[in-house]
């Protein structure tokens, strides 16, 4: 991509803003569902007392701002940058391949973004295995009814969860104990780690639900008595 031209430049600095926006936001969603079965579990005569409309709504609005404040922070960086190379040669747009497009030294560059790694992985996802720690101590208190009740409702954010965060860590793993990686290698772990999450979460969530999965069902026979 030519980043030199006006309209490929601000065409790609935007996707790098909404690639990390919706990045950071699935991050802090996931966060607030771990939190939601937590209450749930834990107490869940109170869980209406807690979990009222009006919190959910702040909650999400203060994740929001604070997605877009620190995404912004990052596109800023990226956008001061003085740009030496007119192609920028990955599958698309991101931080990264902004910086390695510029006339910088970039370790400083990759040092924000190395912080803002740390900022997702090293804040929610520790709380969520916190949350599901207490799960866990919770089930051995169940009934094998309950147990059962509770290991479903928290399977398909489970799946999400580790769909989202495991392709990240592999990355970021790679990347900083010195594994050289080639280009085409950076671009089959990049879209993994972008990709898993996106086909595994609305999957997962459709197969949760009775009527899509009848509607499915449906469909398949339907196709089977064609096919005969």
């Amino acid at each position: 991509m030519r980043v030199r031209a006006i309209g490929g430049y601000y065409s790609c600095i935007s996707r790098t803003y909404f690639f990390n926006l919706g990045d950071l936001t699935e991050c802090m969603a996931l966060t607030l569902m771990a939190l939601d079965r937590l209450i749930a579990i834990s107490l869940p005569l109170r869980y209406h007392s807690f979990v009222t409309n009006s919190r959910i709504l702040w909650l999400i609005f203060l994740t929001w701002i604070l997605s877009f404040a620190l995404i912004g922070f990052l596109t800023y960086v990226a956008d001061t940058l003085p740009y030496c190379q007119p192609i920028i040669k990955y599958v698309f747009c991101s931080y990264s391949s902004l910086v390695r497009a510029a006339c910088v030294d970039p370790e400083p560059y990759f040092a924000i973004s190395t912080v803002y790694s740390m900022v997702t992985l090293c804040g929610p996802f520790p709380f969520i295995l916190c949350t599901y720690a207490v799960l866990a101590y919770s089930v051995t208190k169940l009934a094998n009814s309950s147990r059962k009740q509770m290991i479903n409702t928290c399977l398909s954010h489970i799946i999400v969860l580790f769909s989202f965060y495991l392709p990240k860590i592999v990355y970021i793993l790679l990347t900083k104990i010195g594994v050289v990686l080639t280009l085409t290698e950076r671009y089959a772990v990049l879209i993994v780690s972008c990709f898993v999450s996106l086909l595994v979460n609305p999957t997962v969530y459709c197969i949760r639900t009775k009527e899509i999965r009848r509607k499915i069902t449906d469909i398949f026979l339907y196709t089977q008595k064609i096919t005969k």
